[in-house]
């Protein structure tokens, strides 16, 4: 198996069986890691796929960034939304949620039908500059925009020559917050994914002591579950089709037979309605 994930940096390609076969290579390690669901890649992407994305990192303010100033809730922090970016950025985010990255990430994590955020809420490029932190937290799980319920974050650290002594690990706490059970160095093409549930407690609440001319860079991606509940609340129709007022009767007629089995699919018990399916289908073929 690759050391890297098999992208083709050239074109930004990525196969879904060669992704779904890395994924699958880190699934056991993912599933039993402490203390919840999590693993570490070095040298995730290929070297150079990584140096092309630091280059591209936004040193600029852009449009509608998002600045945190808010102590242990985030200090010196800056969120930059993939949208205001440049034409590369605004692809490789595209990629990040694309078919063969949610092959990778489902095989890995074991969370089938995972869905990615067009929006990038919370996500996409994070900064951090000297003196600041993000203190121990748990993820927001719910998607308020898009009724969606979060399941895993992915981060890319993009921070050449990092040093132990500025800090800025990323902790992992047990669930009774009793002790850091893993920190994290965020050095440069290190990915770290793990599971957003009530009690994944993680952070970097000790303040950065980098040099001023020095940020901690990120990459930040969450993806995400609908609920399964869905077909309770909305009926799982099939496509319903009408005639127009002018059409004639037998038109209305074939319309309103290809309505029916949404009708029935509701009405009937699962067993009942797939007996009537079969014996419709060998009525009238």
């Amino acid at each position: 198996m690759a050391k890297n994930i098999p992208i083709q940096s050239n074109g930004l390609i990525l196969k879904a069986e060669e992704a779904k076969a890395y994924g699958a290579s880190h699934h056991a390690s993912y599933v039993n890691a402490d203390p919840f669901p999590h693993i570490m890649i070095d040298n995730f992407l290929p070297d150079d796929l990584a140096e092309t994305i630091l280059s591209n990192f936004p040193d600029k303010p852009v449009d509608k960034e998002v600045n945190f100033n808010m102590g242990y809730a985030g200090q010196f922090k800056r969120q930059i939304p993939p949208a205001h970016c440049n034409e590369y950025n605004r692809n490789l985010f595209a990629f990040f949620n694309s078919e063969p990255m949610l092959q990778f990430l489902e095989s890995t994590t074991g969370i089938e039908k995972l869905i990615p955020d067009p929006y990038f809420t919370g996500g996409g490029y994070h900064e951090i500059s000297a003196g600041g932190l993000l203190g121990i937290h748990a993820d927001f799980r719910v998607n308020k925009q898009l009724n969606l319920n979060r399941r895993i974050n992915m981060l890319i650290y993009l921070n050449k020559n990092w040093q132990e002594e500025w800090g800025g690990r990323l902790e992992l706490w047990d669930k009774s917050m009793t002790a850091v059970q893993k920190s994290v160095y965020p050095i440069f093409n290190r990915c770290v994914i793990f599971n957003t549930d009530q009690d994944s407690f993680h952070g970097h609440p000790d303040a950065l002591a980098c040099p001023e001319n020095v940020t901690r860079k990120s990459i930040a991606l969450y993806y995400y579950t609908a609920s399964d509940k869905i077909l309770e609340e909305i009926p799982g129709h099939d496509t319903m089709y009408q005639a127009r007022p002018k059409d004639g009767a037998a038109l209305k007629y074939e319309t309103f037979t290809l309505r029916l089995d949404n009708y029935l699919a509701d009405l009937m018990p699962p067993v009942m309605y797939r007996v009537m399916r079969r014996i419709k289908g060998k009525l009238f073929g």
